[in-house]
């Protein structure tokens, strides 16, 4: 077999594929797209591949289950069902849905204070908490807004992600060491851990299974070809079967999986609980969307292909809504599953398909296989996947670049830890705003003059000796106007008039970093044209943007100023200026 024949197609040298351009039932049944070209060849691969996945799908879907408070088998049902939907309308070939270690957190805190203790109550609150998150996701995803989990940088994803992972690694903690507490968010919650801690209500056999669960996945991720979160399960439950732990030392097991596959339902909730889930699935769904798009460009970059974003999150919206209807819980896509998926050869969504039927196989064939699946193992398999969510290398190098971003990163983490996942999105969010107008509020400003040796116009703080137009100040503003820095671009142009050696007669504005002109700066540049045209100075503007010069129109500013107040370049304005005024000035 050619390698070709084992490979999906990828474009020929020098393009891309965009599978955006396909219009009709292509563009929203991308999986059918695939599958009439499927070939043969990739068969063998999928299924292999899918059988493999299956081996981490089994226990990681119980796990995480278990940590958002509903009981382990509805982790089975979240996984069968968002696979074979996001197989139809999925863009990623290679991209593994189910329950994942991110969203943990937040379906905690929605489920915990409303459920009242009550499985049957827990379930219905997270599976209107998937319905929720898939419907703004499909919406989204419609009205074309791919690009909003954009707003937020890296440091404070990094941040959001750490919160997470240290919410979801305290929350294990009292599984682990066998014992249970009542959750009352993370800082109760240490205080909880540590007053069990000390009066003794550890059960030391179930930490010491949890303990060993927990280094072996650890150990075993050197060789990232070895299923080790498989490998640490199986172990661990065939020594509490063989040992009868669950009888002898109090070690809590999952017991007996109800036989069956997933049936529809409708998840009703209270109108009391309607506000917090629909906050809640909101959430979920900008944590999941930021999660697959990352992943999805990653794996579009590899295979050379090209994933529309907003498929995407119509492909995710609706592996979301088949949970919420088929008893699941909220799905993400899963930076542990889908590597296995690629490293084991998965050429196309088939490799998912084959996962969700085997994990059904199992439903319906053996359902006992996993009773005596240990609860400290389950909580091991979810603390190892919160301490991948950890990032501190890449935060190491952003202090050393830009202390300030490495510090809001901190601060949203500790924002999650303190407040808790759903608090800690709106943090994120609105420190995301504060950070984006920051820089437009107090951008960077200069005076440009001629530096001997160098080629056009420049910053006089960069170059101290360069020489000035006498009569003529040529400032740049390197940000957008709008309301927030109107005000500091009028001061600051004053304050270069006042600095000035000379007395001044044109004040020519760089506006090649202008991007934009909201109403407030344009009322703004109408009052500066006043005071400077009082003093006697004429306000001018070069290398203005059309867009921009079209919004000046609209305003009434362009016809004000007048058409000659508009340089094509800088130069073009010290040209027009020198030969106005007879400057003694020689052209650099």
């Amino acid at each position: 077999m050619s390698h070709s024949d084992a490979s999906p197609p990828h474009p020929e040298p020098g393009r891309i594929a965009r599978r955006d351009e396909q219009t009709g039932w292509r563009r929203w049944l991308p999986g059918l797209g695939v599958l009439r070209e499927y070939q043969w060849a990739w068969l063998r691969y999928d299924i292999v591949a899918g059988l493999v996945l299956t081996t981490m799908l089994v226990p990681v879907g119980i796990a995480y289950a278990v940590a958002s408070g509903v009981p382990g088998i509805y982790g089975l049902y979240a996984t069968i069902v968002p696979l074979l939907f996001y197989a139809l309308f999925g863009p990623s070939r290679i991209l593994v849905m189910g329950p994942d270690s991110s969203l943990v957190a937040v379906i905690l805190a929605v489920i915990i204070p409303l459920s009242g203790g009550d499985p049957q109550r827990a379930v219905a609150l997270a599976g209107m908490m998937a319905i929720v998150s898939g419907a703004v996701c499909i919406l989204a995803g419609m009205a074309r807004l791919g690009f909003i989990t954009e707003l937020l940088s890296k440091p404070i994803r990094y941040g959001y992600m750490n919160g997470i992972a240290l919410t979801v690694l305290i929350s294990q903690l009292p599984k682990l060491f066998g014992f249970s507490i009542e959750s009352d968010g993370p800082l109760r919650n240490i205080g909880a851990i540590a007053s069990a801690l000390m009066e003794g209500k550890v059960n030391w056999t179930a930490f010491s299974v949890g303990g060993l669960t927990l280094a072996v996945i650890l150990l075993l991720k050197r060789w990232p070809r070895l299923p080790g979160i498989l490998i640490a399960v199986v172990g661990a439950t065939v020594a509490v079967g063989a040992l009868d732990l669950a009888t002898r030392a109090g070690v809590s097991v999952l017991g007996s999986l109800p036989q069956g596959l997933p049936g529809f339902a409708i998840p009703w909730i209270t109108t009391a609980d309607i506000v917090p889930v629909v906050i809640g699935g909101c959430a979920v769904a900008l944590v999941s969307f930021a999660d697959t798009s990352v992943l999805s460009r990653v794996y579009a970059a590899r295979t050379r292909t090209y994933v529309n974003p907003n498929q995407e999150m119509v492909g995710l919206g609706i592996a979301n809504l088949a949970a919420g209807f088929f008893q699941g819980f909220p799905i993400s896509s899963s930076s542990s599953r889908t590597p296995v998926a690629e490293a084991t050869g998965a050429k196309t969504q088939m490799t998912g398909v084959v996962g969700a039927l085997a994990v059904a196989l199992l439903l319906v064939v053996a359902p006992d296989l996993l009773q005596h699946l240990p609860s400290s193992a389950l909580a091991a398999v979810v603390i190892a996947s919160a301490i991948g969510l950890i990032e501190i290398t890449d935060l190491r190098r952003i202090y050393r670049i830009q202390r300030w971003e490495c510090w809001l990163s901190i601060v949203c983490t500790i924002g999650v830890a303190v407040f808790g996942a759903i608090e800690g999105i709106g943090l994120a969010i609105v420190i995301a705003i504060i950070e984006f107008l920051w820089d437009a509020w107090r951008p960077y400003s200069a005076v440009l003059g001629r530096a001997d040796g160098v080629k056009g116009y420049h910053d006089i703080k960069r170059y101290p000796d360069a020489s000035l137009i006498p009569g003529l100040i040529l400032f740049r503003w390197d940000a957008p106007l709008f309301f927030a820095n109107a005000e500091l671009f009028s001061d600051r142009v004053l304050d270069a008039v006042a600095a000035s050696p000379t007395p001044v007669r044109w004040l020519v504005v760089a506006a090649e970093p202008v991007t934009s002109v909201d109403v407030t700066s344009a009322d703004m540049l109408a009052e500066l044209d006043d005071t400077l045209h009082a003093a006697g100075i004429e306000l001018c503007f070069a290398e203005m943007k059309d867009p921009v010069k079209d919004k000046l129109k609209r305003f009434g500013l362009f016809a004000r100023l007048g058409e000659t107040a508009f340089f094509p370049t800088i130069g073009a304005a010290v040209d027009s200026y020198v030969a106005m005024y007879s400057v003694d000035w020689v052209k650099g």
